[in-house]
């Protein structure tokens, strides 16, 4: 795959919020594509990664952000100082298009006295997802089309991908310096990278605190444990830690955008649902590259194919969660007595919901839908529709309101479906 630039969902949604609000903060991983995206809606870029920007940042902010506009302010959290300015030029110049501010941190942006709040508005992103280096960022946001069409969007779908290629898929990961590599062995070697980048250096910026040993190794617990409802002491004993240091790791591995939890989700109609969360690697290749196993060492071990699966498809579904216009939010499902599961379920603001199973199989059956089922039958007219996603070559109808169709149907074009 060459260099050239690879249109993101995200696209339109700057363009669009750029024409609405003065300011826009796209935050997300270390080297998802933030700032080559980013660059294509300004006119002028200020690197504060770069020692000698960053310098004149916080010498003269406000001299420094009298450049044309729209101005990039590329990894706020360098030189946080240059906030403050943004917000006083965005009171007294308060038309849109100014700003574009990007963040590899999501620490502070929550926090009270945020120099922001009611000045930006924020934009999630992530990793490129195959619809994305496929070509196709012009669709749709899936979500929006399973909203209008739940039972025809994922219908249809034939493919001639395998298991073997959705791991693929998986390992390579959706960083561009990963998808782009020249060979598996450039990929590994990047990826190792860019772990020992976040986990020393940029973890240092977030909290000088930590011990780089023990935040690996609790790291590595989570990477075996991705796409589990995984009780705490069992990571925090894997990682010979205690529960204070897991949680203090949990919140820094959460706003370096490494690892995110998915909510239990929750129901009048259904009691006795299970609280804890399911905890992800935000993209399978760091699973991978912090575990070292390549697609073989997976196949010897279908626990992992199973955890690396639900965690790729995650990654897919989060993007396309949270740019589309639907504004759906993902969650889990199981019951306290685990006789129900639903690996991820996204509701939509009117409470309606559409629901995923994910299995490494390509021989799906009814009983594969049988938790799907489940929860159509207490949901009633809530439940728009539910998909087993497999690794089999075309879509099916598993029953009513189901489909059990390829992995690959998310990021298909409706000519193919």
């Amino acid at each position: 795959m060459n260099r050239d630039y690879i249109a993101r969902i995200a696209d339109h949604l700057v363009d669009e919020l750029m024409e609405a609000f003065p300011a826009v903060l796209i935050v997300g991983p270390r080297a998802c594509g933030k700032t080559t995206t980013a660059r294509r809606h300004a006119r002028t870029a200020i690197q504060l990664d770069r020692d000698a920007e960053a310098a004149v940042v916080r010498a003269d902010p406000e001299g420094a952000l009298d450049v044309d506009r729209p101005v990039l302010l590329d990894e706020w959290q360098v030189a946080p100082e240059v906030l403050g300015a943004v917000k006083r030029a965005v009171d007294a110049r308060p038309g849109p298009g100014a700003f574009l501010i990007t963040g590899s941190v999501r620490s502070d942006l929550e926090a009270e006295g945020w120099p922001l709040t009611g000045r930006a508005i924020r934009v999630a992103m992530y990793g490129l997802v195959q619809r994305e280096i496929e070509g196709a960022a012009d669709l749709a946001p899936l979500f929006d089309r399973l909203r209008s069409d739940p039972q025809g969007t994922l219908g249809g779908t034939r493919t001639e991908l395998s298991l073997n290629d959705y791991l693929d898929y998986a390992i390579r990961g959706g960083y561009p310096d990963s998808v782009l590599a020249s060979s598996a062995s450039a990929r590994n070697r990047w990826l190792r990278a860019y772990v020992d980048q976040v986990v020393s250096r940029d973890a240092e910026l977030v909290d000088s605190g930590r011990d780089p040993i023990k935040l690996r190794r609790y790291l590595h617990a989570l990477c075996l444990n991705t796409a589990g409802v995984t009780v705490a002491k069992t990571l925090y004993e894997a990682a010979g830690i205690n529960s204070r240091t897991a949680q203090a790791y949990d919140r820094l591995l959460g706003n370096l955008l490494l690892v995110e939890e998915v909510p239990a989700w929750w129901s009048n109609r259904l009691k006795r649902l299970a609280k804890t969360p399911k905890r992800y690697v935000i993209d399978p290749a760091i699973a991978a590259a912090v575990l070292q196993v390549d697609r073989q060492g997976l196949r010897r071990d279908a626990d992992m194919v199973g955890r690396m699966l639900d965690t790729f498809v995650a990654s897919q579904l989060r993007v396309e969660a949270r740019l589309g216009e639907s504004d759906p939010v993902l969650h889990h499902l199981r019951t306290n007595d685990q006789l129900h599961e639903v690996d991820l379920l996204a509701e939509y603001p009117d409470g309606s919901v559409f629901a995923f199973e994910i299995k490494s199989s390509s021989a799906v059956t009814t009983k594969d839908g049988r938790h799907l089922a489940w929860l159509r039958d207490e949901l009633g007219d809530r439940f728009l529709g539910g998909a087993v996603l497999h690794t089999g070559p075309r879509s099916f109808t598993l029953g009513d309101q189901l489909v059990a169709a390829p992995i690959a149907a998310l990021w298909s074009r409706p000519s193919t479906v």
